[in-house]
């Protein structure tokens, strides 16, 4: 599988919302959490799912402009603990006032072939950014039910950033994403759920995402066996048989 095709298929998008809760997922079994600094590859890949999600292509989050102060706030969360199930206290550490642009493009999920009449381009940019002006086709959360974020067009690069000239600032090493086992392309990852790591950096604002694909075998570890689910045309998926597709397929073809 090929990550660097050229990228033509390029949605930019502004996300911002009132806190954010982008705790790592690896090691937030319960208890207090504290966000990261910045976005995931994996949530930003999310917020993306829930604005526009087909199993036919897989979104490649490429690069994240943080455009506000990075400021934390936190807050006491009344929960239930986990072995008797009585009341319990946690703090929580949300970041304050996000703003972000990311600039994303999708490629074709080669792991379903059955999926291949469903390959053009011109629909699914199309939809994805008539979703994006739309606010997206389901709710966006940023690591937490409570954290409701909204998504609208941008130019990204443009505007003023708070990190424009900060230079180079070490943001550890992160949580990237999750492969799931209709996204794994080497073989010790196929029918299994994968967790994927990386050290992170920010450059003036600017967060360059490797690829899944690019981050080396050190950093990779398969977490559990899983199955991908199986989609048939006209039986629990629609993709191929949508209506109106006439004119794009004829632009793919040409």
């Amino acid at each position: 599988m090929n990550y660097h095709d050229t990228k033509l298929n390029t949605i930019d998008f502004l996300l911002t919302a009132e806190r954010a809760l982008i705790s790592d997922p690896v090691t937030r079994v319960g208890g207090e959490k504290t966000s990261c600094n910045i976005p995931t590859y994996e949530m930003l890949k999310g917020v993306l799912s829930s604005v526009y999600w087909k199993p036919t292509l897989i979104w490649i989050i490429d690069e994240l402009r943080v455009m506000n102060s990075i400021m934390t706030e936190s807050e006491g969360i009344r929960l239930l603990k986990y072995n008797d199930g009585g009341p319990d206290l946690s703090i929580y550490t949300y970041l304050k006032n996000v703003r972000y642009q990311v600039r994303a493009h999708f490629i074709w999920n080669e792991n379903r072939p059955e999926l291949e009449g469903d390959r053009i381009s011109g629909k699914h940019y199309n939809i994805a950014r008539r979703m994006i002006e739309r606010g997206g086709r389901r709710d966006i959360f940023l690591g937490t039910r409570e954290c409701q974020g909204y998504v609208e067009p941008c130019e990204f690069g443009s505007g003023e950033g708070a990190f424009d000239n900060t230079g180079t600032l070490d943001m550890g090493y992160m949580f990237h994403g999750f492969t799931y086992p209709d996204e794994a392309f080497r073989s010790g990852e196929r029918e299994h759920l994968s967790v994927r790591f990386w050290h992170a950096s920010m450059v003036n604002g600017y967060v360059k995402f490797p690829a899944p694909e690019d981050i080396e075998d050190k950093d990779r570890r398969v977490i559990s066996e899983m199955t991908a689910k199986i989609f048939k045309n006209n039986r629990n998926f629609t993709g191929t048989a949508e209506p109106g597709l006439e004119q794009f397929a004829e632009e793919e073809s040409q």
